[in-house]
């Protein structure tokens, strides 16, 4: 708790450009609960070095994905919005609670599992260490809540676990923190393949709405979209690809399925898909045109980072000095 509000911790990885389920299913969702809670939202670059990076690309789209969170109506005055690698606070954490982690824990690890298939050259120890410093991002800000796709439960509950071991041995060092689904939007796939979550990393273009693509690139996408046999729009488990559709549709416009399916009753998947395509570009619209603007502004974006970063070392480093005095670590002279 800060003040009378509960704490939520949440952050994206700076690679990639960020994608329409990326919006639908996370940074939308954390513009209406900065009201409910005192935020922190990391630019999670410590993270992204698991997987070689060009520095110079690698920075600019770090600092981008900061500016996209301003540019959603994350606003840095209120929230607490930071990078992850300038606050030292947590690779100190992580490799201490490396030291309360069990490898048979780390190995059941599904997202190593998936990353070293796709990594075979590159299976680095930060690849099978990383749910540790998630946990450290997280248990660093004494979070009560933090939002998690369905995916993402298995490095919650690791969390959960190693504060709990550290809590029965030292006292009642960590809060310990639950998770929170957002209610719409949850899981937007991919819209060449429909059974698989769109994701910033698809090899396929076409397959992803990113969030500057341009209005022609957008339409254009959907178009293209895959949709499934016949030609009714309605909301059924054989039809992943109008589902899909239907989601990206209900999470842009409000519409229910029923309305929608009575919105189109009796017209064809073209129709359907551009008005799909239509209702994107009207809510990303506003975002890119916030995006310009802001990307001219560079003081403000340079002072907000100073701030914030002061603002999340200040809290991060709380935690760390009661955890290196529970281990008996000598104190520093100040």
């Amino acid at each position: 708790m800060i003040g009378d509000k509960k704490v939520l911790y949440s952050g994206m990885q700076a690679t990639g450009n960020l994608t329409l389920g990326n919006y639908l299913g996370a940074l939308k969702n954390w513009v209406t609960l900065n009201e409910e809670y005192e935020c922190f939202y990391g630019v999670m670059d410590l993270h992204s070095l698991t997987v070689r990076q060009n520095a110079a690309e690698f920075r600019k789209r770090a600092r981008s994905l900061y500016t996209l969170y301003v540019a959603a109506g994350l606003n840095p005055e209120t929230n607490c919005i930071y990078f992850q690698s300038h606050v030292s606070a947590h690779a100190e954490l992580a490799w201490l609670l490396n030291c309360f982690t069990y490898m048979g824990e780390l190995n059941r690890m599904t997202q190593f599992k998936d990353k070293s298939a796709k990594h075979a050259d590159n299976i680095n120890a930060g690849l099978f260490t990383y749910p540790v410093l998630m946990a450290a991002d997280i248990l660093l800000y004494q979070a009560d809540v933090v939002p998690v796709g369905v995916d993402q439960m298995q490095h919650l509950e690791i969390t959960r676990d190693i504060a709990e071991r550290f809590n029965h041995i030292y006292g009642d060092v960590f809060t310990i923190p639950e998770g929170y689904i957002g209610k719409s939007g949850a899981k937007i796939m991919s819209l060449q393949e429909p059974t698989k979550k769109m994701s910033k990393s698809d090899e396929n273009a076409n397959a992803s709405i990113y969030l500057l693509d341009d209005t022609d690139t957008i339409i254009r996408k959907f178009k293209r979209a895959v949709t499934d046999s016949g030609s009714e729009i309605r909301y059924a488990e054989d039809k992943p690809g109008i589902c899909n559709l239907m989601d990206i549709y209900t999470a842009t416009t409000g519409k229910t399925k029923e309305e929608i399916e009575k919105e189109f009753d009796g017209k064809g998947y073209g129709e359907f898909k551009m008005a799909v395509g239509e209702a994107v570009v009207s809510v990303l619209k506003p975002l890119q045109d916030r995006m310009a603007e802001l990307e001219k502004d560079k003081s403000y974006i340079d002072r907000m980072i100073k701030e914030n970063d002061e603002k999340a070392q200040y809290f991060a480093n709380k935690t760390l000095r009661k955890v290196q005095k529970k281990l008996g670590l000598t104190e520093r002279i100040r």
